[in-house]
């Protein structure tokens, strides 16, 4: 009687011990492929990570340090004077553009005595700056339409920070810059609905859309929303902002400008009521007279004769 089984001889223990090295090499071998791919891996998404990171930075720095370019049209002063025109309507003084790194030209005021120069230095975002202009913005009209005065806007950005991000004060005077250069005539109309829209400090303030509505409601031309889609002249409110803060004002006593608003009448600063129009309208022909008294006062020069030969 037989008994049944494998007919293959059993293995020997060298025989077991070479099969179990052979299939721990073949381990070894898959486990370096295996490592081998997953570093190609993480290389090549580290590698698409910086290309990415790097793409971002290089958008930043392209939309955040533009070289610098020209100022607005017609604000040569870094402000922009507003007359009577001929028909009675404000109009703006036409001036050059600056040329970028450029210093401004500062007004030659009417030192006549019989016209009030009328100079403000807002911040569309400043709640103060709101107060006057609200409370005295028709007076000032009435005043510039009849050639009783002359009314120079500075737009600056001091509050950029107080919208939530949205560097609201900073885009606003840019857009007032934008219609400066664009549709200078509908200045007065521009700065006026934008404090009469004036967000609150501290929100995030109206958006670019808003902005360019505002300049189309008052007759501005259609292709200041693309410069202030483009932020044109955000360089410029920034190196203006930065002299009106460190700098002298022109045509007056002042070493520079600490808050907004800084009116300025014939060179004197009103420091009254912001919220009383007939405080201010009192200072006005106040400051007035007192350029008329100082130029009546002031002796004519006696041409010296000429000596007979």
């Amino acid at each position: 009687m037989t008994n049944g089984g494998s007919n293959q001889p059993r293995a020997t223990r060298n025989d077991r011990r070479e099969a179990a090295r052979e299939k721990a090499r073949v381990l070894r071998e898959e486990q370096k492929k295996r490592e081998r791919r997953n570093k190609l891996l993480i290389q090549g998404g580290v590698i698409v990570a910086v290309l990415v990171v790097a793409g971002l930075i290089g958008t930043l720095i392209f939309n955040n340090i533009k070289p610098a370019g020209p100022g607005p049209a017609n604000m040569a002063s870094d402000g922009i004077l507003l007359i009577a025109g001929e028909d009675g309507a404000i109009t703006a003084a036409e001036t050059p553009a600056l040329d970028a790194g450029e210093d401004p030209t500062p007004t030659v005021p009417d030192e006549s005595g019989t016209v009030a120069n009328i100079v403000t230095y807002i911040d569309y975002l400043c709640p103060y700056c709101g107060q006057f202009e609200t409370t005295n913005s028709e007076a000032m009209r009435t005043m510039v339409e009849s050639g009783a005065a002359t009314l120079e806007i500075h737009p600056i950005a001091i509050l950029t920070n107080q919208s939530a991000g949205t560097q609201y004060s900073l885009r606003a005077a840019n857009a007032a810059a934008c219609v400066a250069d664009l549709s200078p005539d509908a200045f007065f109309d521009y700065n006026a609905i934008l404090f009469e829209n004036q967000p609150e400090e501290g929100s995030t303030g109206l958006s670019n859309s808003d902005l360019k509505k505002l300049a189309n409601d008052v007759g501005a031309a259609s292709s200041v929303g693309g410069c202030i889609d483009d932020m044109r002249f955000k360089s410029w409110v920034q190196d203006a902002t930065n002299r009106a803060l460190t700098e002298p004002i022109p045509n007056s006593d002042l070493a520079s400008v600490t808050g907004t608003p800084t009116v300025l009448v014939n060179g004197q600063q009103y420091s009254g009521s912001l919220t009383d129009a007939q405080e201010f309208q009192s200072f006005v022909v106040q400051a007035t007279s007192a350029t008329f008294n100082e130029s009546e006062s002031t002796p004519t020069p006696t041409p010296t004769p000429t000596p007979a030969e």
